[in-house]
């Protein structure tokens, strides 16, 4: 029986070692520990071990780092580290336990899997003819960045070899690693941008599409230097064989796969739909690719990642392969490569001197970098800071530096104290970069707003700027209402800009462009098509008094809201309207809802340089009651008190001037109040609209006084019923009112009245506009408004509402709540 750890024998001799693993006592009986065993001895045991223990360390470096602002790589890499000689590892004892030398084949085998697919994941994502198209500027900044950097590093390095003393395997591989610097790899900075948030501004977009030209020439480098190592002539001509035999590669890829791909692509734009067939197809193609990179001389993830790049990106194809390797290739293959770098790392084989020759390189390849990304980004106009964050991002560190580390390593290019060197380089520069990044670029800088942008303080008779937000056709019909409704008009026309928003699935790059431009992705025509079309009849029907553009933004729901942001900045909207992240069913329930809406929303609420409303579409209960076909179109106002309250007053106002529109607006007052200076300011303003819809039949205003929340809502439940459009505030001063009512709130972006006419409970088919006013620094305007409570009592609410409010005017009793307070979001 065979008990503890199995033994294994090891044979060291040069540079080779010769590992004896005795299979028969590997059983049962040796891996349980009943039978006094260790389940180490077992190889699918042990791996198993050694994943859930990197990935445990890697997780707990996160969290304890991510507050410093670190980069999930310097997490990853210390958690290998964790196990490697330059920690636990350096015990002989705890080294043949953990990770045993029979168990290093199989760890790097699987990594190596892990590495392959993840840069066929990142292949998919990846537009082609962005790698050979860049645009001008980024070709520049990418070009600098690379012939730059390599140009300078590569000097250094012969200066240092020539004219200092340096150990024999530095002496051999300090040109290497000084033209190592200027990479410059895509995945890397995709991958950057997406952790800190940035990868759809301006910034990120340029960033990225720089690093694709960069990888392109790299990559063709790099295919060049490993056929000309294929050659075992002297003569320069040995390596055309070599050459050949990659470039019929990647064109039996493109020529011979892709059309193929592409085929199986658009029988998918029918379907939606991606068969099981088809996926692991593509996976066995992917192998193959592997293989054959391997048959004529270059690394294994050559093939795999050509290969990656001839498959469509983009949903259905593209997004399938994406959602079946994202999770499993992000969350553990790819830590387990970078934990597997890590583990290989040992600090205590770098003596002092290489120590500060390779941090010379490093420092010097980073500033020559950074100043190369700094002058040409300021060649085309960008700002010296955001030209100083550039450099700073183009000089990240990541999984290519890795593999190519590995790759050296394998290749005995380099040695254990090299490859230590520039691990810590990696490393290092990473934890420099990243918290600096993040504090010196904030993207939602770009579209803050000193100047007030919001419908009540408009100029009468301006022109109306909205923006309006769909996530599918379907919302389409209310947009049109709300936009009738709006009452565009040769003395205030509308301007209307349109956006599409779709999520970021299968491809890296996010895109915000105009709906007629070439470049929008075919998987959104058809609700960009609609869209279209909607708008355009809504604007030729408003000949002269409208005009629309649309645009469509393919992003993640994270960063999304930096391009509704931007679009509202630009258009010096009035207004950004986005859709509630709940849809209702036919039979009035509940039919989908996404929290990443939510998320979004919130986001826009934060951070637009304008109003914002959430749009609660009912129109599904209703059959779309259309105002342009209507006589009689119900809007309501409910007015509380407040900025936001007023902000919607002011809307409601421009609605009923449209000749099908019967606007409402109730103010509802708390009894027992007296008259105050805040409560006359507060009626002034609402009297100054009063006094412009001065014999406006359509306009109806009452004040409904109640003593409780209860009255309040139950008023609400009662009068929501006779109406096809409610516009209310967001926030609301604190009143005996609204008191308990927040407690059962479910949806916080609508505040407390918007949230009770979103819950199901409220049986209506009214939609409902929730509305906030724009903030600046975090604040309300307005904030020393009042708001006011009359002395009537009245919480029964007449089945002839409308006929029963025209007989309700002001009364004199009233009393003023300050609102003091009132100064924070």
């Amino acid at each position: 029986m065979a008990t503890g750890l199995q033994q294994d024998s090891v044979i060291a001799g040069g540079n080779k070692t010769i590992l004896c693993i005795d299979t028969s006592k590997i059983n049962v009986e040796s891996r349980s520990i009943w039978l006094h065993g260790s389940p180490l001895n077992s190889a699918t045991s042990l791996l198993l071990f050694q994943l859930s223990g990197i990935s445990a360390v890697s997780l707990l470096f996160d969290v304890c780092l991510r507050p410093l602002g670190q980069s999930t790589l310097v997490s990853q890499i210390f958690g290998g580290m964790i196990f490697g000689p330059s920690f636990l590892g350096y015990n002989r004892d705890v080294r043949e336990i953990l990770f045993p030398m029979r168990s290093t084949m199989i760890m790097s085998t699987f990594a190596g899997f892990g590495i392959m697919f993840y840069l066929f994941a990142i292949g998919v994502k990846t537009d082609p003819i962005l790698m050979v198209r860049p645009g001008r500027k980024a070709a520049v900044i990418g070009a600098a960045s690379l012939f730059v950097t390599l140009v300078f590093s590569v000097a250094l390095g012969l200066v240092l070899k020539n004219f200092i003393t340096l150990s024999t395997s530095l002496q051999n591989s300090i040109m290497l690693i000084a033209s190592s610097q200027a990479l410059t790899g895509f995945p890397v900075i995709a991958a950057l941008l997406d952790e800190l948030k940035i990868l759809n501004t301006d910034l990120g977009r340029l960033a990225v599409t720089s690093a694709m030209f960069c990888d392109l020439i790299g990559m063709s480098m790099v295919g060049i230097i490993f056929s000309m190592q294929q050659s075992t002539s002297s003569d320069i001509f040995g390596c055309v064989p070599s050459i050949l035999s990659i470039v019929a590669l990647v064109a039996s890829i493109f020529v011979i796969l892709r059309p193929r791909l592409v085929k199986m692509y658009y029988q998918t734009l029918e379907t939606k739909s991606v068969d099981e067939n088809s996926i692991a197809f593509i996976f066995l193609l992917v192998m193959a690719a592997a293989f054959l990179s391997e048959v004529i001389g270059q690394h294994y993830i050559f093939g795999p990642l050509v290969l990656g790049l001839a498959v469509p990106d983009g949903p259905p194809l593209g997004s399938a392969l994406s959602s079946r390797l994202d999770t499993l290739s992000k969350a553990f293959l790819y830590p387990a490569y970078c934990a597997l770098s890590g583990m290989q790392t040992d600090i205590f084989t770098i003596d002092f001197q290489s120590f500060y020759v390779v941090g010379i390189i490093v420092a010097f390849a980073f500033v020559i970098k950074l100043i190369a990304v700094m002058l040409s980004a300021l060649f085309f106009g960008l700002s010296l800071r955001e030209a100083f964050v550039l450099g700073l991002i183009l000089n990240a560190r990541g999984i290519v530096e890795l593999t190519s580390y590995n790759l050296w390593k394998e290749s005995e290019l380099i040695e254990d104290q090299e490859f230590a060197l520039v691990m810590m380089s990696v490393v290092i520069v990473t934890a420099v970069i990243t918290p600096l990044i993040r504090k010196l670029y904030d993207p939602s800088k770009q579209y803050a707003s000193v100047k007030r942008s919001t419908i009540h303080h408009a100029k009468r008779d301006s022109e109306f700027r909205i923006v309006v937000c769909l996530h599918s056709h379907e919302s389409v019909p209310t947009i049109m209402n709300l936009l009738e409704v709006s009452h565009a008009s040769r003395e205030s026309p509308i301007a209307v800009t349109a956006m599409v928003l779709v999520e970021l699935v299968g491809r890296s790059i996010p895109i915000l462009v105009p709906n007629h431009s070439r470049r929008l992705v075919p998987t959104n025509s058809s609700t960009a098509g609609r869209v279209c079309n909607a708008f355009s009849q809504y604007e030729e029907y408003n000949q002269g008094c409208a005009s629309v553009q649309s645009y469509t933004s393919i992003s993640h729901f994270q960063t999304m809201h930096d391009d509704i942001c931007r679009i509202a900045f630009e258009k010096r909207a009035h207004i950004v309207i986005v859709p509630f992240h709940k849809q209702w069913a036919i039979d009035g329930k509940i039919g989908s809802m996404s929290r990443p809406i939510q998320n979004l929303n919130i986001n826009v609420l934060e951070k637009a340089p304008c109003s914002v409303g959430i749009l609660i579409d009912r129109g599904v209960l209703n059959g779309f009651v259309s105002a342009r076909t209507s006589s009689k179109f119900q809007v309501a106002v409910l007015f509380i008190g407040g900025p936001d309250d007023m902000e919607s007053l002011a809307y409601g106002c421009r609605m009923v001037k449209h000749e099908s529109v019967n606007l409402t607006v109730i103010r509802f007052l708390l009894f027992g109040g007296e008259n105050s200076k805040d409560r006359k300011n507060d009626s002034h303003l609402i009297n100054e609209h009063r006094q412009d819809n001065m014999g406006n039949e359509r306009f109806l205003y009452v004040e409904e006084v109640l003593r409780d929340a209860e009255g309040l809502s139950s008023y609400i439940r009662g009068a929501i019923a006779h109406f096809h459009l409610i516009l209310v505030g967001r926030y609301h001063p604190q009143s005996p009112l609204l008191e308990g009512l927040g407690e059962w709130s479910e949806c916080p972006e609508l505040g407390i009245v918007g949230d009770m006419l979103a819950s199901p409970d409220y049986k209506t088919t009214a939609t409902v506009l929730v509305i906030q006013q724009q903030r600046l620094g975090g604040k309300l305007f307005n904030h020393n408004l009042p708001f006011v409570v009359r002395n009537r009592d009245s919480s029964v609410v007449p089945d002839d509402l409308p006929k029963k409010l025209l007989h309700h005017g002001p009364g004199d009793d009233s009393l003023s709540i300050s609102l003091d307070d009132f100064d924070t979001y």
